[in-house]
């Protein structure tokens, strides 16, 4: 493809409208499996304990607002409370969210009815209060909410072959009972680099594409992490601000990756923050590496 074909494809990429982006792909990407597209990511709900405030902050908004603005991988962490009699779940990230897991899912339902075309990835890991009982009713609740959205294991993930079927949803699930439905994936693999940073993220991810990656779904979590020692050495600064002013040299590398199946390809990139920087349109215009000659 010639630099201006490229340019103008990454041009009209980053300006997709953010809420519909995937049904407003070029064709030619229509065909290529989703795990070899730069698809942006997010750590949902994530929460984290704002130090200035002594109080709960999300990192970010609300599940409507993450997806309106091209999220589409969400990583879900699920627990139930300690004492609770209930069946209710929630997610946890250091604390209990308010929401409970019922709730959110019928929230990603409502907004997957009003965008046809949008597929979504959602990862259910981390499981913390959970016996088989419990399993047994988030996953009976999960194949309620999303019924014939779920696309099986055995589907051709393809925009293309998941539009014709009515396929929105992938749901990773990281249990034993996975091998037990059809619907459900196995754990997607999260690329997590447990820094505080960003030039020692990047160094980690760029030793760790040296090895390959892994043939199906996974991500590569830009999530900085506060350590004990940064903490100390920041007491006024929140997760936030942390996150924020390295955003600049985060993206600048994301910049430089590529999608696709070669080794040092990326495929799910997740951040923190991700509605209020230029994270989304750079992780989608990266899928310009992978457009070619429409085949419509």
């Amino acid at each position: 493809m010639s630099s201006e074909v490229v340019s103008e494809v990454q041009v009209s990429l980053k300006e997709l409208p953010m809420d519909s982006w995937m049904d407003h792909l070029p064709c030619a990407l229509w065909d290529v499996p989703l795990r070899n597209l730069a698809i942006p990511g997010h750590n949902a709900p994530n929460i984290c304990l704002d130090r200035r405030t002594v109080g709960f902050l999300t990192t970010d908004q609300g599940l409507k607002e993450q997806l309106d603005c091209g999220v589409r991988y969400l990583d879900l962490r699920i627990a139930h409370r300690p004492n609770d009699t209930s069946t209710d779940l929630y997610f946890y990230h250091g604390v209990y969210t308010t929401l409970t897991v019922e709730t959110v899912l019928q929230e990603i339902r409502s907004w997957l009815d009003v965008h046809s075309r949008e597929v979504v990835l959602l990862s259910f890991s981390h499981f913390l209060g959970l016996n088989q009982d419990l399993h047994t009713g988030l996953i009976s609740t999960i194949r309620t909410i999303f019924n014939a959205r779920l696309c099986p294991t055995t589907e051709v993930v393809t925009l293309r072959n998941l539009w014709s079927l009515g396929y929105q949803v992938i749901v990773s699930y990281e249990h034993s009972m996975v091998s037990l439905y059809s619907d459900l994936w196995p754990h997607i693999p999260y690329w997590w680099a447990n820094k505080c940073k960003a030039e020692a993220l990047i160094e980690e991810f760029e030793h760790r594409k040296q090895h390959g990656r892994p043939g199906g779904f996974f991500v590569t979590g830009i999530n900085l992490t506060e350590d004990l020692k940064y903490i100390c050495s920041h007491p006024t600064e929140s997760l936030k601000d942390l996150v924020m002013s390295t955003y600049p040299a985060l993206l600048s590398w994301v910049r430089g990756q590529s999608p696709g199946s070669e080794s040092h390809s990326l495929n799910i990139i997740a951040g923190d923050f991700v509605s209020e920087s230029h994270f989304v349109p750079t992780v989608i215009a990266l899928n310009q590496h992978l457009s070619c000659v429409c085949r419509e």
